[in-house]
């Protein structure tokens, strides 16, 4: 992706969509959905200026970019801070050299613990590390040391995936030919519960089903998303909320590009949400953060069972799940949702 033309095509997307007029402020911004560590230096300061012709940051906004260790080095360091960024986030996914190599990933243990220092030499001490855990047993990953390794480190901020095979990927046609073997549900439950004790004896705060972190230092861009807000979305699949409906952009960077060549809008479709979409979301959302949902009087009622089976917790109108309940948070909230008494 040369990083001139992907430049050229966000400032004809942000010009398209925002026109010149007031300046829209901004409380949070998050380069992601890839690796936009990839565009270098130089590349992260133009999408920020291009940004800032459209946008005002707020006092003390949070802005992150997601990285490789890889893509981390003193002076690209620097040079994100020089040019706004004070938030990042590391995909280091383990600390396992074995584990990385078949994850196809390009640092090692020695490079993700490099990119860390990196970070704080340059003076960005706020930053978070992405693991991956349920990988497949035959790699004989140690999680427990993963989880070891990340709390030595000290990071701020921690967020967990569980590994997921889909179809139309390697991993998909790996495990069809019998190549790679899914980890038993029950290995995904013990490193997620694994997980939530060290880290919470390690005094971070399990705030969120797979975020982890200091006190104050939570990810205000993704916890704005888990309160409903409102949000826009530029870029190759990006999606927005006005808070009524959901956009989103066509997918393939060079469709998305070829769009914006020709001054037409890269919006791929739209969704409006109903009361019963909205209403579905509230309780989502609200069950996967450890602030909880403020629940209706049948809603209560509805949970008491989960209570009982030690899935959720109930104080002041406010419905919280445990680690326990969080392990089956699609389900309990689609139990909440389709219950015949919810007011």
């Amino acid at each position: 992706m040369p990083v001139g033309e992907y430049l050229a095509a966000l400032r004809g997307e942000l010009a398209l969509r925002y026109p010149a007029g007031e300046p829209w402020a901004l409380d949070t911004l998050y380069l992601g959905g890839g690796t936009p560590s990839r565009l270098g230096p130089d590349g992260v300061a133009g999408v920020l200026a291009a940004v800032r012709e459209h946008a005002v940051f707020a006092p003390g906004a949070e802005v992150t970019i997601e990285a490789n260790p890889d893509d981390v080095s003193d002076a690209a360091a620097a040079a994100w801070l020089a040019a706004g960024v004070n938030r990042v986030s590391l995909g280091i996914q383990s600390f396992d050299d074995d584990a990385l190599r078949w994850m196809r990933r390009a640092h090692d243990a020695h490079g993700a613990v490099e990119a860390v220092a990196a970070l704080r030499r340059a003076g960005i001490e706020n930053f978070s590390v992405d693991l991956i855990f349920s990988l497949p047993t035959q790699l004989r990953r140690s999680w427990r040391d993963d989880l070891d390794r990340t709390i030595a480190l000290a990071p701020p901020h921690l967020s967990l995936y569980g590994l997921t095979i889909e179809p139309a990927t390697p991993l998909g046609r790996w495990h069809q030919r019998g190549e790679v073997a899914e980890a038993p549900e029950e290995g995904y439950e013990s490193e997620f519960l694994l997980a939530h004790d060290l880290m919470i004896r390690a005094g971070y705060e399990h705030y969120e089903v797979s975020n982890f972190a200091r006190p104050g230092r939570r990810s205000r861009h993704n916890s704005s998303y888990w309160t409903g807000a409102p949000y826009a979305g530029i870029g190759p699949s990006a999606h927005e909320f006005d808070g009524r409906e959901r956009r989103w952009n066509v997918a393939p960077y060079t469709e998305w590009a070829r769009r914006l060549q020709r001054g037409t809008d890269p919006l791929d479709g739209a969704e409006l949400l109903t009361e019963e979409n909205r209403d579905a979301e509230r309780v989502y959302l609200g069950l996967r953060t450890s602030d909880g949902l403020a629940a209706t009087v049948g809603e209560t009622t509805r949970a008491a069972a989960w209570v009982e089976q030690g899935w959720a917790e109930l104080s002041e109108g406010r419905l919280r799940l445990t680690p326990h309940g969080w392990l089956r948070l699609d389900s309990l909230a689609a139990d909440l949702t389709v219950s015949p008494s919810r007011s």
